[in-house]
């Protein structure tokens, strides 16, 4: 290569180097007018903002589903106390029981059950006889009965919350029946057979849990 085409070639990237530098200094100088080239304005996010994993309600992801099926509880006096849900599980029914506070049931395990009327009546010789007895269906005969649910467990300050599930009856098998809550434990005829004689038919049909204390009528949920 001659020197006189090596000294060009130096020449011109020392110019295009100064070109760029001048670019960059005549952007950014504060004299030079503004552009009248339409740009694009970034979004603005107003509002509170939903947190990680959460959605907007309209788009049904990530809202907790309605129940199928709740019971309004109320006591002997025909007050409100609490309230229970049901909702399909796979193949089973997820039962949900609460008691607000100072429901006025006593501190405890209580039986709790699903019965065969969904007739809730304070009156009467005794309080929600209305109800019949524990439901059974699809011919069932046993027990525990097909209506029996595990016990609900009432704090000292009233309030109870208990989630159980069943396979013994479906959703249908249950609207327009109604849910008791007993006095006392329910012992699922749990008699060991060191005891004579075997359970008699009180124990087996009741559980030994005693009177009535609250019934709710199992209605679909709207």
């Amino acid at each position: 290569m001659t020197a006189r085409k090596h000294h060009l070639r130096r020449t011109l990237a020392v110019l295009a180097s100064a070109g760029i530098a001048g670019g960059a200094l005549a952007a950014c100088t504060p004299d030079e007018p503004p552009t009248d080239v339409p740009g694009t304005t970034p979004s603005v996010v107003t509002g509170n903002q939903a947190p990680p994993g959460e959605v907007d309600a309209a788009d049904g992801i990530g809202q907790s589903p309605e129940e199928d099926a709740t019971a309004r509880i109320v006591d002997d006096q025909g007050e409100d106390v609490g309230e229970a849900t049901f909702a399909p599980s796979g193949s089973s029914v997820k039962v949900t029981v609460r008691l607000s506070a100072d429901s006025g049931i006593a501190a405890g395990f209580h039986g709790m059950h699903i019965h065969e009327n969904g007739v809730c009546e304070t009156g009467g010789d005794s309080a929600f006889s209305s109800a019949g007895g524990h439901l059974q269906v699809d011919g069932n005969t046993g027990h525990p009965a097909s209506g029996d649910l595990v016990s609900l467990n009432v704090l000292e300050d009233g309030t109870a919350e208990t989630v159980t599930t069943t396979d013994s009856v479906n959703l249908e098998q249950i609207v327009g029946k109604s849910i008791v809550i007993h006095e006392g434990a329910d012992n699922f005829a749990n008699i060991p057979t060191r005891y004579a004689p075997a359970p008699d038919e009180q124990t087996l049909s009741t559980g030994d849990a005693g009177s009535r204390v609250a019934c709710g009528v199992i209605e679909a949920h709207e």
